[in-house]
């Protein structure tokens, strides 16, 4: 359960991806790119820092044909909910830099559940000229035929985690690129059973290795590898890593920025399915008197199903699905830590995540994340990225003592603010890891954390 919970959720901060809803148009259906040539450099940073779209091209493309064929996908595995949709899944190809860096989402939906986000793929042009894939999506026919429009061959495919959500996709995705080289973060593991990767149709992939320099792409791609096999019964493994011709960098679940609007991928329907006041909002609705009644497709009620999706999946019972604007408020437009990541995983080995934290803003000089859910790219740097572990401190008890200047002084008490979570919302989430404690499903902090 923890394993699959840490990996649901799957910023100056902010998305340039037309599913922040800004002054962005959506881009669908086509391949029309936006261009922001705003030259003013005060008037740009307000623009950020109200999280409005930056300056990078913007391209998104919704597939030729588009329809039931082309996005057919049958899933019903998972454990302890299979992950949908079961049968439909639709793609969505964003560019983040030009004619170097791709984003492919689809929807990805917790069981039988109206709890919906995206899941992303980046792919990555490499100067020879074929594609380097970073968590493979479902390979439906649109979004194969989307990957063979970027005109360039598959050399590498990257399995950056553990978790199941991104492993289920490496073989059936594999199996359409034969001549690629698979390669996976290491410790791979499932639950209740360890399988080993031959069960997901993963063969004759290349283990991930910490800061390897002999890797096929080590003159453009670094990476460096988070791995915490104390936190429970399996390990939480995620790979960092930097392109550096774009300054980027990509992570999986390490940290996330959920935007005001939906991602185009999560389809209207899923939205007003979680817009209707069925059994969780009147389990969390405070006593107040919960209407019962249709609900009409409008603006007011997707936002609303957001809204409502978002706060499930970063604390799974949050205070109040009846009125969930302010919560969602407190959680939305910053670069965060997800709270399920930081109770279930980060906060069990502080000292592990604080030396992969600063191993990553003192080698990379990055200016732009790229995470595996809700919004991307995130125009953020090392000080934005630290900010967001900002709770590193408190737990260790180190204060500003590794952290000499004023930047990232800054970055750290920021960091607070930015990881703050509504202490309401987190109720549940902090029943459970005192359970799966006690079960021994998750384990103790294992060092660093004040009693």
């Amino acid at each position: 359960m923890a394993t699959t919970a840490a990996s649901l959720p799957n910023t100056a901060l902010f998305p340039n991806s037309s599913s922040l809803g800004g002054k962005a148009p959506p881009f669908l259906g086509g391949h029309r790119k936006s261009l922001d040539f705003e030259s003013n450099p005060v008037r740009r940073r307000r623009r950020r820092l109200r999280g409005e779209a930056g300056p990078l091209v913007v391209a998104s493309a919704a597939g030729s044909g588009g329809g039931g064929a082309e996005r057919f996908y049958l899933n019903f595995t998972g454990f302890p909910f299979p992950l949908g949709p079961f049968l439909n899944r639709r793609t969505i190809r964003t560019e983040a830099v030009r004619d170097c860096i791709w984003l492919f989402e689809q929807e990805q939906a917790l069981g039988f559940s109206s709890v919906s986000t995206n899941i992303r793929m980046t792919v990555i042009k490499l100067k020879s000229g074929g594609l380097w894939v970073h968590a493979p999506i479902a390979p439906t026919k649109e979004c194969i035929q989307l990957l063979k429009e970027l005109d360039a061959p598959v050399e590498y495919i990257i399995l950056p985690t553990f978790a199941y959500e991104h492993k289920i996709f490496v073989g059936p995705f594999s199996r359409k690129f034969p001549r690629a080289q698979i390669w996976v973060a290491p410790r791979q593991w499932s639950w209740p059973i360890n399988l080993p990767l031959e069960f997901f149709g993963i063969f004759r992939a290349k283990s991930l290795k910490d800061e390897d320099d002999s890797t096929p792409w080590a003159d453009e791609i670094e990476q460096k590898i988070f791995s915490a096999p104390e936190v429970g019964i399996g390990p939480y493994v995620e790979v960092a890593f930097y392109h550096r011709p774009s300054r980027t960098l990509l992570v999986t679940d390490a940290v996330i920025f959920v935007p005001r609007k939906p991602p185009e991928c999560i389809s209207k329907e899923s939205l007003l399915a979680s817009a209707k006041n069925g059994l969780a909002v009147k389990l969390l609705s405070k006593g107040k008197e919960v209407p019962d009644e249709p609900v009409v497709d409008n603006t007011v009620n997707r936002q609303k199903g957001w809204e409502r999706m978002v706060l499930q999946i970063l604390f799974l019972g949050p205070s109040n699905l009846l009125e969930p604007t302010a919560s969602f408020a407190q959680m939305s437009q910053k670069l965060i830590v997800s709270p399920i990541v930081k109770t279930l995983v980060f906060s069990k080995v502080p000292e592990k995540v604080r030396d992969w934290v600063d191993r990553i803003v003192r080698d990379w000089r990055f200016k732009r994340i790229i995470p595996a859910h809700f919004a991307a790219p995130i125009n953020g740097s090392s000080s934005d990225f630290l900010a967001a572990f900002g709770f590193l401190d408190e737990l260790l008890g180190e204060r500003f003592v590794t952290r000499p200047s004023l930047s990232l002084l800054f970055a750290s008490l920021m960091g607070r603010a930015a990881s703050y979570f509504p202490p309401d919302d987190m109720k549940t989430l902090s029943s459970l890891d005192q359970f799966l404690v006690s079960v021994g499903v998750v384990k103790k902090t294992v060092s660093g954390r004040k009693q």
